[in-house]
């Protein structure tokens, strides 16, 4: 009678001795396969991450104001005869406002310029912004927020002073200050150069003169 339990014994060692020796190269195997280095691989940083955040990046910050100038002209518009109430104008001012701030304050400042201006070489497309080109460019997307904020603050005087006129007069300024900015942006950010077939080439920054 007690060698039963004993054959039973031996019998549940050997099972789990076979199983064990089975799933151990399983498990080796698994921790070794491609799918766990790929794994491990894909937690490594993308390489030029940095540069391709911040061209993302400034187009968020391009985002963020039309986002608030777009959403007062759709309620100027929609408003009759152009006029808003005065709660509501006041909340469209300071969502443009704080957006208009916040791209200030993202935008890059203008290098300083040498003093003695390099002796130019000859002409050839540059891969990368010279140090008069990134002043150029922002004085440009900064003059462009300022364009927008003056735009602005002209359509919400119009909005709330009863004359339609003066409301049409202004939106169509406040939209050309928006592609202004947009082509600020575009033409000072970094970003890459549009390619579409049929698109013109986007016109070269104004070079400072030199002091």
């Amino acid at each position: 009678m007690r060698a039963l339990p004993a054959r039973r014994i031996a019998t549940s060692v050997l099972c789990a001795s076979l199983l064990l020796g089975t799933a151990g190269p399983a498990i080796a195997a698994e921790n070794d396969s491609p799918h766990g280095s790929a794994q491990a691989a894909a937690r490594a940083p993308v390489p030029g991450a940095d540069a391709l955040l911040a061209q993302i990046k400034t187009l968020g910050d391009v985002g963020g104001v039309l986002t608030p100038v777009t959403a007062l002209l759709d309620a100027v518009l929609k408003a009759d005869n152009g006029q808003l109430p005065a709660a509501e104008a006041t909340k469209h001012a300071d969502a443009v406002k704080a957006a208009i701030t916040a791209a200030t304050a993202a935008a890059p400042k203008a290098p300083a310029l040498p003093k003695t201006p390099a002796v130019p070489e000859a002409p050839a497309v540059p891969k990368t912004m010279s140090s008069n080109d990134k002043a150029a460019a922002a004085d440009l997307k900064a003059d462009a927020l300022k364009a927008l904020q003056s735009a602005v603050d002209a359509l919400l005087k119009a909005a709330a002073g009863g004359d339609v006129g003066a409301v049409v007069t202004a939106v169509p300024v406040v939209l050309t200050s928006l592609v202004n900015l947009i082509a600020a942006t575009l033409l000072g950010g970094g970003l890459p150069a549009p390619n579409l077939p049929g698109l013109p080439a986007l016109p070269k920054l104004p070079v400072p003169l030199p002091l």
